[in-house]
């Protein structure tokens, strides 16, 4: 089944066969999504109804936050993991001024009947929604009554007592603890793009890398890592080191940049898509004196990754 990705709040009807309709930001498509996700499919399937997802960019805490929100996944990413998912329709939300003036009555009238025909709509137990969160699952209840869909709110999904939550992993992601964050995205957190040409500075000091620039993405992790990478579609298999950050050393670029070093890798990898598994953090970003010093640090990073991706070690010179 092919994903239909949809971006307007107007327009016609987008399932006229009625959906089972998920709301949410979505944002990492976590363990609790993934619940959430096989109910609405399930329930979809059962009743010959779609199983469909509204969801918003940019994400809503981001838009009316003061500070850059890290993210969990692009869009991409979502749209893939709803794929994944069994979603069919997406109405992926450009969420504005004109979305965020929208009262909570016109949200449901206009988005999830109009557009998406809602024959059950399944949120968080805590959503809300519409000019100044006035909308809440109380009132998706009265609504649903009148316009001829039933609201389901569904329970946090917990491992070892604590809530899975977007939040939550991202607090995980920045404290370097990969492991507990894997548990809770129910996979390694993964950062993909193409890549670009740089400068070359990393092949003139013999660790050529592959770079990913992530424009206005802001992510949850910075520093050197030990990591895996996939190419195209393979799986993340490759070992290597990798930096997140700016570059402090060489002062060359103001937003992150993701640097890939892949060990023992010969080809080329210009313009094509990699996938870069974050296993364990080994330092901060630091900026050194010269670039003898730099790359002084960058032989040690070799060494510490391997070790922490249980490589055979090797002599790296001094």
């Amino acid at each position: 089944m092919t994903l239909r990705l949809h971006r307007d709040v107007d327009g016609p009807c987008l399932v006229p066969e009625g959906s089972v309709l998920a709301i949410g930001a979505f944002d990492g498509l976590h363990r609790g999504h993934q619940t959430l996700l096989d109910e609405v499919r399930q329930r979809a399937c059962a009743q010959g109804l779609v199983p469909a997802v509204v969801t918003f960019e940019p994400l809503p805490r981001a838009f009316f936050s003061p500070v850059p929100v890290p993210r969990l996944s692009s869009l991409r990413e979502k749209v893939e993991g709803m794929t994944a998912a069994g979603v069919r329709d997406l109405l992926s939300l450009r969420f504005d001024a004109a979305l965020t003036a929208m009262s909570a009555e016109d949200f449901v009238r206009r988005v999830l009947v109009g557009r998406m025909a809602a024959r059950e709509v399944w949120v968080g137990s805590d959503f809300r929604f519409g000019h100044k969160r006035a909308g809440d699952f109380a009132l998706l209840e009265s609504m649903g009554a009148e316009l001829g869909f039933t609201a389901h709110a569904m329970e946090p999904v917990l491992i070892d007592g604590e809530r899975v939550s977007a939040s939550r992993v991202r607090t995980l992601l920045a404290e370097g603890r990969f492991a507990d964050a894997t548990a809770l995205l129910g996979r390694p957190f993964v950062i993909d793009g193409h890549v670009e040409y740089g400068n070359q500075l990393g092949r003139t000091l013999g660790y050529p890398t592959a770079n990913i620039h992530l424009g206005d993405r802001v992510s949850p992790v910075h520093g050197i890592f030990a990591v895996r990478i996939g190419v195209g579609e393979g799986p993340c298999s490759w070992p290597g080191v990798a930096s997140l950050g700016t570059r402090p050393t060489v002062n060359e670029v103001r937003e992150p940049l993701l640097e890939a070093h892949l060990f023992d890798f010969a080809g080329d990898l210009y313009g094509r898509r990699i996938a870069v598994e974050f296993v364990t953090k080994l330092r901060d970003e630091l900026k050194f004196d010269d670039l003898e010093a730099l790359t002084a640090q960058m032989r040690q990073d070799e060494r510490d990754a391997r070790q922490a991706l249980g490589m055979n070690p090797i002599l790296v010179d001094a």
